[in-house]
């Protein structure tokens, strides 16, 4: 399943950053997040209000065995190719949001069969939005969960208990929970960005950089990460996530988007997984972390055409930087490489007791035999202390 599959003339750019470009505010105050919180509903008076009814709806309509008959009754307005204004980013990425959960709710209806066609009205749809944000069409982690949310009070952090979905697949809060989770952890990466960026600007400038105290405050900001998602289980149950919700963010497998062009011909993509964050993508960056060219580096570096086009040029902007394990000292940077196999061995535990457990297919939502893959990673980034 690869991008690859889209035709020649919509393939996704991938400019190269100049390297002397410095990590922007955005991301050193919001993290992975959208610079500003998700737009939650359109303006009653825009022709894509409907947008947000049928969403609404859709967990109730799922319950329906005739649902893909209703969605092909859909009349959705495309968005308007002609571009889009910065201004107007937050109401392209609500309306991918809705059409994404719409296609991957069509295609993988719990109970039925998958689709093999995606049908005209919802596959135009998706797919201009798609080509506008440069990525794939299909929906992703970022429509799943980096702009699915919203804040109770404006004023207070981005965290469990000050946070809901905008979209859910299901009625179950298990669900609003697995998102959640997701969106802490993305908001806890501004402060890694903000301390990768602080060495960053001082290389650039020929001054001392403070590696070790970076080192350090990236270490504790992924500790927290891991704490958090240590909370998975407090109200995600594992019988229900795999048998009701997981299977609408699986792959698309040969599927046809009817009256995108008959040199689309059928479609592959992956579907949204947690590979597609772009937090531990730019750790191994910063660090340097050495990973043996495999299927599972093929794999990861495939799941970068499925992230906004902002993160995968902040990641080259890091992979550029110079490595810093020969001017780090021994205990901060050894205690980040902990930090961050810790992280990945929570996820491993969970990936055993919400997935692995439950099927005999090794293939994970993004379609990959992600438990032999995420044990070697595990095992390669401990293997990078200094000794």
């Amino acid at each position: 399943m690869s991008s690859e599959l889209l035709p020649a003339s919509h393939a996704i750019s991938q400019s190269t950053p100049s390297a002397l470009k410095a990590i922007s505010e955005h991301f050193r105050t919001r993290g992975f997040l959208p610079e500003t919180d998700p737009l939650t509903a359109f303006p009653p008076q825009s022709e894509f209000a409907a947008l947000d009814e049928i969403g609404r709806d859709l967990p109730s309509l799922l319950q329906d065995r005739g649902f893909r008959r209703y969605a092909r009754s859909l009349s959705i307005p495309l968005w308007p190719n002609e571009g889009t204004r910065p201004e107007d980013l937050g109401a392209l990425r609500l309306y991918y949001v809705r059409v994404g959960f719409l296609a991957s709710a069509y295609v993988n209806q719990v109970g039925e069969s998958p689709a093999k066609t995606l049908p005209a009205n919802l596959a135009a749809p998706l797919y201009r939005a798609c080509q506008l944000l440069r990525r794939p069409p299909i929906l992703s982690y970022d429509g799943y969960a980096l702009c699915n949310w919203k804040r109770f009070r404006k004023d207070c952090p981005i965290a469990l208990g000050n946070i809901d979905t905008i979209q859910n697949f299901v009625h179950l809060y298990d669900e609003h929970w697995f998102i959640l989770v997701h969106v802490e952890i993305e908001a806890i990466a501004a402060r890694i960005l903000d301390a990768i960026a602080r060495v960053q600007i001082a290389l650039m400038h020929n001054e001392e950089a403070p590696i070790d105290a970076s080192l350090w405050e990236i270490a504790e900001a992924v500790r927290q990460q891991a704490g958090v998602l240590r909370r998975i289980p407090e109200h995600m149950d594992s019988t229900l996530y795999y048998r009701t919700f997981r299977p609408y963010i699986r792959f698309f497998e040969n599927v046809s988007y009817e009256g995108i062009g008959a040199e689309a011909g059928m479609m592959n993509f992956r579907g949204e997984t947690g590979a597609q964050s772009s937090v531990m993508p730019a750790l191994v960056a910063f660090m340097k972390v050495p990973h043996k060219p495999s299927m599972l580096t093929n794999h990861l570096a495939d799941m970068r055409n499925y992230m906004p086009a902002e993160h995968r040029s902040l990641l080259q902007q890091i992979e550029a930087m110079p490595a810093i394990r020969p001017l780090a000292s021994k205990e901060p940077f050894n205690a980040l490489l902990d930090a961050i196999a810790e992280f990945r061995s929570i996820h491993y535990g969970w990936a055993q007791e919400y997935i692995n457990r439950w099927t005999v297919d090794p293939r994970g939502t993004g379609g990959t035999p992600y438990m032999q893959w995420l044990d070697q990673l595990i095992e390669e980034t401990r293997l990078f202390k200094i000794e």
